[in-house]
């Protein structure tokens, strides 16, 4: 006998051909009696009838009519009831008509063997009829028949010890499978623990008589039979071994859901997970850049350089420290939401809405809104380093000049206020207006620099200088006693000016020395001052100015030692007088307090003063010359990098758009041209370096270079993403290509119809391009258009890009799970109930994925409802809709 179900080979080539099993071992033929007796005999009497004897029993064809009808629960012709033989192989031949109708081919038996009673013959037809109805339709994981009734029995013993299914013979003498299989679906009824292996006769008989108390499965063979075997008959083991797998079908059918139920919500909570990394991601993203933004627009102004400078330095640990990680976390955060909304397409679920706030249109945002805050701080850092420079050059400025003036009003008001004139004489009185006259002349003289005094603090007010109240202060106590010493000048003139009329002219050479020492006396303390003053320069025309000016100063000294000269002649014509005239002088010029000694003096200390100005513009024009290779040094490395920047930004566009080869090929040399990218890094690192120096030397502008590194530093943070972004692409196209069975011929096609219309290669398609692009694939009409847009670009921006173009081009073709296969699922587990309890689920799933669903199913209400109910329909839906899983 053969049959044709069940493959290319039959279960019975599987074995041994039937005419070779003729020789069957007596031991085999009893024990296929007894199981095949049992097995016909378990379903005949749901007609109210038994066989005794196999072989004699089927002879008329009667009740193995009556058989094939009960176990294929249709009708088949009906019988002859004569005793004659022609009746009964009459009989015999409708009942293997109606086997071979059932797409068995049976060889080499015919009505005759049976009707004579042949037994071997007769088993083999039992046998035949018992693959046919019994175990053909038997299938686990896509095998079938034997080899799946032996993979069910594999599985369902696999946990319990001694117990090792590698065939139907000798795997079950010890009777530990039989009972492992009944314990695994009614641990109730068997205590697996208290049986041992080295008593298979107790085993046996123990799973047997449970089998027929408990489970309706007749006794088909009996322990002493099978352990006194060598090797126990295959179809018989086979045969009892099928009548455990249909009683325990249905929780087959249980499993079968279950995995199934487990498999959608092993999606969900991946998803979930990737939701929940996501939002904690972007919260934690978006509270940096919350905290960072308020650091970065407070303007607080410090009262010094080097506070300022403090500030720069933690602004350029933030730039380089601190923020890179977080360029990184945006871009990841960008590519998670990427592919869980790609995960999410090919799983059929929903879209993933991230909660208010934290879109990545809102991170954009805040980041955009961060790099505003981050550009403004710098500027205001540098303005704020120029502004204080300024202020400690002119509060330095301001206090020297407070002090040169403060020592040359000390002690005029007692000079103004003193009445010596009035016991004079006419010769000391003429001498006391003289000499007034010449204070006057230096007290004019004074009068610039306090306007200069006054100018320079109106300065630092308006620069807001930070102890702005003791410089006014100080300017205002200035201004205050120089209007008293005017006062004071004006009423001792008045009073010089009435004794005058009474006194006699004062020696004219006396009054001219006054006259021309006091002009050059302030002229030489006005050059100590300037050769004393302090300067500022930021670039080398700027020192060359004031050494070019310096020069010119130099240039007038042989002009003004003459002036001194001439001056100093002026005394010494006075003594000359003196002495040729017999005149005793009696103390100094009355008309002046500057002694020629005096003038020399100053003369002296200003002459020394030029060669340590000299030395100054030198050292400030070399450190100028440092800081202008500092330029250059810059300019160099950055127009290198700016140019390195751009030709890679154009070339990842090239390769963006052509992508040769396959994904996997595309996405290897992706990732081998960013290592190509990301080994430049130590270039950038050197940029910073030199950019430092820069600022360390307070270097604000640099002719050698367009670039700045602010302008730099964006341009390597959008290569660095563009890169991550398109890989991302390639992952995600590769990602839907195996989730729907998509060609790599499909993608050249779809890849080359997208940039066919792509043709200002923006990555994306405008509407208009989209339709000539559908229209070059064969899709046509207003209508139909509308609707793919309404797919691909659900938010009406206009523009369609490839990964939602490929997500179309393929969706409508993919088999995907749905609501209505999990609740029917579901509906398996509570035994086609319309709702499920807690116990159920534990008893069925796994217990991360039971405590899940228990967590998430609401209470079930509907009029069948007992206590502790579950509805399991509802959360099948919220699944695949609107809901907040």
């Amino acid at each position: 006998i053969s049959s044709s179900v069940g493959g290319p080979q039959t279960y019975m080539e599987q074995e041994n051909d039937w005419d070779r099993d003729l020789l069957l071992d007596p031991a085999w033929e009893k024990q296929q009696r007894k199981t095949f007796t049992a097995w016909c005999n378990s379903h005949l009497r749901k007609a109210g009838t038994q066989i005794e004897n196999i072989e004699e029993d089927f002879r008329d064809g009667l009740k193995l009519m009556l058989l094939l009808e009960v176990i294929s629960g249709e009708r088949l012709p009906k019988p002859e009831r004569g005793k004659m033989r022609v009746h009964k192989i009459n009989n015999v031949n409708k009942a293997l008509d109606f086997i071979a109708s059932k797409g068995v081919k049976l060889v080499s038996i015919g009505a005759e063997e049976i009707v004579d009673g042949n037994a071997k013959m007769t088993l083999g037809m039992i046998w035949t009829i018992i693959l046919r109805f019994a175990i053909q339709d038997i299938s686990v994981e896509e095998t079938s028949a034997k080899e799946g009734l032996l993979l069910w029995c594999q599985r369902k013993t696999a946990p319990y010890k001694n117990v090792n299914v590698q065939n139907f013979h000798i795997s079950w003498k010890d009777g530990l499978a039989f009972n492992a299989l009944i314990h695994r679906h009614r641990p109730d009824l068997i205590d697996y623990d208290s049986l041992r292996k080295d008593d298979p006769v107790t085993n046996l008989n123990n799973a047997f008589e449970v089998a027929e108390k408990h489970l309706d499965i007749p006794k088909m063979l009996d322990a002493e039979d099978i352990v006194g075997t060598l090797r126990p008959d295959e179809k018989a083991i086979m045969t009892y071994v099928s009548c455990f797998y249909h009683a325990f079908s249905g929780a087959q059918k249980a499993e079968t859901a279950a995995n199934r139920i487990c498999k959608v919500l092993a999606v969900n909570q991946e998803n979930e997970q990737m939701m929940e990394d996501y939002e904690k991601l972007a919260s934690d993203l978006l509270e940096w850049i919350r905290r960072t933004i308020p650091w970065l627009e407070n303007r607080t102004q410090e009262k010094t350089v080097n506070d300022m400078q403090v500030k720069q330095e933690d602004f350029r640990d933030y730039r380089c420290v601190h923020k890179p990680p977080k360029v990184q976390e945006k871009c990841q955060l960008e590519i998670s939401f990427n592919t869980l909304q790609t995960k999410l397409r090919l799983s059929n679920r929903p879209a993933f809405m991230p909660s208010e706030g934290r879109m990545v249109s809102d991170i954009n945002k805040a980041w955009h809104n961060l790099e505003g805050a981050e550009k403004g701080y710098e500027e205001w850092i540098l303005s704020e380093i120029r502004r204080l420079e300024r202020l400690e050059h002119l509060a330095v400025k301001f206090h020297q000049k407070c002090a040169i003036h403060e020592s040359w009003t000390d002690g005029k008001e007692a000079m103004l206020t003193q009445k010596d004139y009035e016991t004079c004489t006419l010769s000391e009185v003429k001498a006391l207006l003289r000499k007034h006259e010449a204070f006057e002349s230096d007290l004019a003289a004074h009068q610039d620099r306090v306007e200069q005094i006054a100018a320079i603090a109106q300065e630092l007010n308006e620069l807001d200088y930070y102890d702005a109240a003791s410089v006014n202060a100080r300017c205002q106590k200035i201004c205050d006693q120089w209007d008293v010493l005017g006062e004071l000048t004006h009423k001792r003139k008045e009073s010089l000016e009435r004794t005058e009329k009474q006194l006699e002219s004062i020696d004219e050479l006396y009054l001219e020395y006054a006259k021309r020492a006091a002009p050059f006396n302030n002229w030489m303390e006005g050059a100590m001052e300037d050769l004393q003053d302090m300067f500022i320069v930021h670039n080398i025309e700027e020192i060359q100015g004031l050494i070019t000016a310096h020069e010119q100063f130099k240039s007038t000294l042989p002009e003004a030692n003459k002036e001194r000269e001439a001056i100093q002649s002026i005394q010494s014509e006075v003594q000359k007088i003196a002495q040729s005239n017999g005149i005793k002088l009696s103390g100094g010029n009355p008309y002046t307090s500057i002694t020629p000694e005096s003038i020399n003096s100053k003369w002296e200390q200003a002459m020394a003063m030029v060669p340590l100005r000299d030395n100054a513009l030198q050292e400030e024009l070399n450190k100028q010359n440092s800081n202008d290779t500092l330029r250059a040094t810059f300019a160099t490395q950055a127009n290198a990098v700016g140019a390195y920047i751009q030709a890679k930004m154009e070339e990842i566009g090239r390769i963006s758009i052509e992508m040769n080869g396959t994904l996997e090929d595309q996405l290897t040399n992706l990732k081998e041209y960013q290592k190509s990218i990301m080994s430049y890094t130590p270039e950038i690192n050197k940029l910073e370096g030199y950019h430092q120096h820069i600022q360390e030397a307070l270097i604000f502008d640099n002719q050698y270079t367009s670039y700045t590194m602010e302008h730099l530093r964006v341009g390597w943070e959008q290569l660095l993403t563009t890169i991550a972004r398109t890989i991302n692409e390639v992952e995600n196209q590769i990602l839907t290509r195996d989730a729907k069975g998509i060609s790599q011929e499909q993608l050249y096609e779809y890849r080359a119809s997208f940039n066919h219309f792509d043709k200002v290669r923006a990555r994306a398609l405008r509407s208009r391009e989209f339709k000539a692009c559908l229209i070059s694939l064969g899709y046509d009409g207003e209508a139909e258009f509308n609707r793919i847009m309404g797919i691909v670009d659900p938010n009406g921006s206009g523009a369609v890009t490839f990964q939602a173009f490929i997500d179309f081009m393929s969706t409508e073709t993919t088999d995907r799970d749905t609501a209505d296969q999990v609740i029917a699922s579901f509906k398996i587990l509570a035994a086609d109930k319309n709702y499920i309890t807690a116990d159920e689920l534990r008893r069925e799933l796994p217990p991360d994925q039971a405590e899940y669903c228990i967590a998430r199913m609401a209470p079930y209400t509907g009029p069948d409802a007992v206590p502790g109910a579950l509805d399991y329909m509802s959360f099948s839906t919220a699944l695949y809709g609107e809901s907040d899983l």
